[in-house]
This record gives C-alpha cells, sequence and structure tokens, in this order.
C-alpha cells in the first residue's frame, strides 16, 4: 500500500478543505487524472495524480474539513503511489461548503513553500548533512529548540513534518542549545470571561483565509520593528494627464485609474531607490532586481494580494489591464498560485471608501508597504505665500526598520510624490 497524503498547495498552507474526490475505491488513475479538489487559505485547487494505480481505499471523506498537510487521504495498491499532487494551472470553479467561507489569501506574499512530495532541505548542527523537511516543521523545530536530525520523519522518503515535530517536543526529543521563539503565546480568554453574555452573539467559523490572516500579521505587528512615514501629494497634475491618457486609449477599451499611477510610480521610485526594494533575511538583505508590486484586493472574508510582476518595465495601459484581470480573478478564485505568491513591495488603496490616511501592516518578507488616501479637495500654501485650493492625496509608508531607514524611506517617497505630482517624470 502506499499513502496518498494531503498535500501543501500554498506557503501558508497548514491544514485544507477536501471538498471533493473525483476517484472511488477500485478505480484506476493515471498520470494527469484530476483525482481531488482542494481548498486551501487561498483559492480551491484540483489535484492531479502524477503516477498510475489503483485506489485501495478512501481515507477522508469529501466535505471533509481542517485536513492536516501530510495527512492520511487514501492509499493506492501496489508499488506504484501517488506522490504530493501537484496544483493544476487554473483553480477549480466549485462553491466552497456551506459550512464556511471560500478560502482566499490573506496573505498576503510568503516564501514559497516545496510540495510535500519533493523534500527540502535543511541544515542541522553544521555538519553540512541534510535534514528533509517541510518549512513548518523547521519553523516548529526551531522555535522548540529541537534538533531536527534527532527527529525520525514519517513524511514522503522520511521527509520531517510538523506532526512528527510536535510528536518530539511532547515525547523530549533532542534538544538544540534554546532559541527564543517568534513571541510567547498570549493566553486568549473566552468573551465570556471577558464579560460577553453567552447567547448574545452568532460566531461565524474561521475559515483558511481568516486564519492565514490572523496568524501572519499578528506575527508580522509584532516581530517587525516597523515605522510609518507620511506624505501628502498633490494630484491636480495627475488627474489631468489620467484624463488625457484616458481619451488617447478610449479606442482601445482601457481606461487608466489613479491607483495605475500610484503603482507605476511605486514601481519606478523602488528603482530609483533600490534600497527600499529589499527584503530582511538571517544571511543578509535581499536586494531585489524587479519591482513586483502587490495590490491589496478586498474579496469576502478577507483580502489577496495578486503581483504586478515587473512593474517597472510595463506601461500604464498594461498595469491597467493586468490590475483588472487580476482583481477581476481575485474575487472569482480564480488566481493561480504564482500570481499571489511573492512580490517585492505592497500598495494598499482605501481611497475609494473615503479613508483620508491609515497605516498598513507591511506584508513579510517585504521591507514595506504604501497605505493611499482619498485624494479630496484641501487648502494650501502656494510657493509665493497665497492661499489656494488643491487635490490633495495623503500616502502613508510602513517600514521594516531592519531594511528601510528613515532616511531611505523619506528618499522613496520624495521620488514618488514627484513622480504623482508631475506624471511626465514616470513616463520619461
Amino acid at each position: 500500500m502506499t499513502d496518498i497524503l494531503m498535500p501543501a498547495l500554498s506557503p501558508t498552507m497548514e491544514e485544507g478543505t477536501l471538498s471533493k474526490w473525483h476517484i472511488k475505491a477500485g478505480d484506476t488513475v493515471s498520470a494527469g487524472d484530476v483525482i481531488a479538489e482542494i481548498e486551501t487559505d487561498k483559492a480551491t485547487m484540483e489535484v492531479e495524480a502524477v503516477d498510475e494505480g489503483e485506489v485501495a481505499e478512501i481515507l477522508v471523506p469529501e466535505g471533509s474539513e481542517g485536513v492536516k498537510v501530510n495527512a492520511v487521504i487514501a492509499r493506492l495498491k501496489g508499488e506504484g503511489g501517488l506522490a504530493a499532487p501537484a496544483p493544476k494551472v487554473e483553480a477549480a470553479k466549485v462553491e466552497a461548503p456551506k459550512a464556511e467561507a471560500a478560502p482566499a489569501k490573506a496573505d498576503p506574499a510568503a516564501a514559497p513553500s516545496t510540495p510535500s512530495g519533493s523534500p527540502s532541505p535543511a541544515s542541522g548542527g553544521g555538519s553540512g548533512e541534510r535534514v528533509f523537511s517541510s518549512p513548518l516543521a523547521r519553523r516548529l523545530a526551531k522555535q522548540a529548540g529541537l534538533d531536527l536530525k534527532a527527529i525520525k520523519g514519517t513524511g514522503p522518503k522520511g521527509r520531517i513534518v510538523a506532526a512528527d515535530v510536535e510528536a518530539a517536543g511532547k515525547g523530549g526529543g533532542a534538544k538544540t542549545a534554546p532559541t527564543p521563539a517568534r513571541g510567547e503565546a498570549r493566553q486568549v480568554l473566552s468573551l465570556e470571561q471577558q464579560g460577553i453574555k453567552p447567547g448574545s452573539y452568532d460566531l461565524v467559523p474561521l475559515d483558511g483565509m481568516r486564519k492565514a490572516i490572523a496568524r501572519r500579521l499578528t506575527d508580522s505587528f509584532r516581530d517587525v520593528p516597523h515605522f510609518p512615514l507620511t506624505i501628502d501629494c498633490e494630484i491636480d497634475g495627475l488627474l489631468a494627464a489620467r484624463a488625457k491618457v484616458n481619451a488617447m486609449l478610449e479606442s482601445q477599451g482601457v481606461k487608466v485609474s489613479v491607483n495605475d499611477f500610484v503603482m507605476k510610480a511605486s514601481a519606478m521610485a523602488l528603482k530609483a531607490v533600490p534600497e527600499a526594494n529589499a527584503s530582511y533575511t538571517p544571511e543578509g538583505i535581499a536586494m531585489h532586481h524587479h519591482a513586483d508590486v502587490a495590490m491589496a484586493v478586498a474579496i469576502d472574508g478577507g483580502l489577496i494580494t495578486p503581483i504586478i510582476f515587473a512593474a517597472e518595465t510595463k506601461s500604464l495601459s498594461q498595469i491597467s489591464a493586468e490590475s483588472k484581470d487580476l482583481a477581476k480573478r481575485a474575487r472569482e478564485r480564480k488566481l493561480k498560485p504564482e500570481e499571489f505568491q511573492g512580490g517585492t513591495f505592497s500598495v494598499s488603496n482605501l481611497g475609494m471608501f473615503g479613508i483620508k490616511t491609515f497605516a498598513s501592516i507591511i506584508n513579510e518578507p517585504q521591507g514595506a508597504i504604501m497605505s493611499v488616501g482619498a485624494g479630496e479637495q484641501r487648502p494650501v500654501v502656494t510657493k509665493d505665500g497665497k492661499l489656494a485650493v488643491a487635490t490633495v492625496m495623503s500616502v502613508t509608508l510602513t517600514c521594516d526598520h531592519r531594511v528601510v531607514d528613515g532616511a531611505i524611506g523619506a528618499k522613496f517617497l520624495q521620488v514618488f510624490k514627484q513622480m504623482i505630482e508631475d506624471p511626465v517624470t514616470m513616463l520619461a
């Protein structure tokens, strides 16, 4: 018998919903056959077989929620087997179970995880010996101070998975020198313990997306030393330029938004101030070659951040077309994992809701995120000291102080402001 395991289909996935089986016991599957549909914390994906064989039994019924990654979900007869399935290129068009909202991306960008069927090396003790383990297992081992080399893996090909680390921790497995965890778990009191009367509220279960938002943004806000920088931009020139651009592109059916200008200006400013286009790693500062700008898109139950890759190389019309397509497919849960994983910088725009100014939480491992407020008419003082009225938009840059110091963030905002107030400079 060969076990079929619950695959990890996204970097933040620790559990998911097995929404539908396309096979049953006794069926013979071939490579490329769709065997199941699984909901991750980001989307609903089709899972394909990578080998052929006869299905011996289905262990996890469809509709099961909270199925842990690497849990055995089915078994295959004979020597052949199904490695951890790979997600199909397109997301499955199925409805989520009524018990919870359809998951999507919280989150925000994270380092890609290795599929559960492909062992990932992790060094142990500086000996150069390769220890195959999942990213989550390595993180849990580090937090618990456990030596991965002393843990027996139960995953594919002996790979160490999260359950192995948890078992080792309970059993007093061999520990390395104490390693501080990212933060101590805070005791959470029930609503009743905090004075809320039972029966006075309805409890909506957390779906995978909301769990990922809670986990990742709590980690980021708690552990990343961050600070905000706010600047005001006069955008009357941009609005005039936008009207001209849209008149030129009207025959092509393209309509450029203010946010498209913001995305383009952000990318150009990141290239002009490359120190702001960086990520902190324990090994050093990663200086990114391109400005891959993620945009926050609100969807039912949370948000997702699809990416305009190499945005500095694209025209306003290209950015406009890509943004609209990505936002539409994000709301329909049809984004591919590679379209929302990664990114070197994020833009969150709440101007359409009338929000004047706000500060976003950094989307690790990015070094900064920019929050864009509404453009509104405000009194301003001109260079010759006269009072006038201008359309002003406030933007706030939240910086990871390990990467983007105050001076670097200020330089970025200066360049961004220049391009937003004089759009010709970003088109040169």
